[in-house]
């Protein structure tokens, strides 16, 4: 069993940053693909950020591309995300998963994820 959990969301303005963390336990991650979802009101959840076992390869959604920065600590069991000039459609709540997918490098479907953390919210304001 692995237990990720989120944190470092907050209300922040637009144009604002903000630097999510998931704390993972119970199994060490160091060969796993992790990465972000996020889940606005009213709305699917959808794949934001991934990032490959060794930190080699990431992929992000075109709507954060070139302004987050998903990264990994291994020797700490830990992911980032690094969201910069934040826009109000970013409001959303922000999950952290991992995934143990052998035929995708970087999955962006939720079934391809395993574990799930409880999430953290953000709100970009006006």
């Amino acid at each position: 069993q692995v237990q990720l959990v989120e944190s470092g969301g907050g209300l922040v303005q637009a144009g604002g940053s903000l630097r999510l963390s998931c704390a993972a336990s119970g199994r060490t991650i160091n060969i796993y693909t992790m990465a972000w979802f996020r889940q606005a009101p009213g709305k699917e959840r959808e794949f934001v950020a991934g990032i490959t076992w060794n930190g080699g390869a990431t992929h992000y959604t075109d709507a954060v591309n070139g302004r987050f920065t998903i990264s990994r600590d291994n020797t700490k069991n830990m992911v980032y995300m690094q969201m910069t000039s934040l826009k109000p459609e970013d409001t959303a709540d922000y999950y952290c998963a991992l995934s143990s997918s052998l035929i995708v490098a970087i999955p962006v479907h939720l079934s391809d994820y395993e574990y799930w953390g409880q999430g953290t919210q953000v709100t970009v304001s006006s």
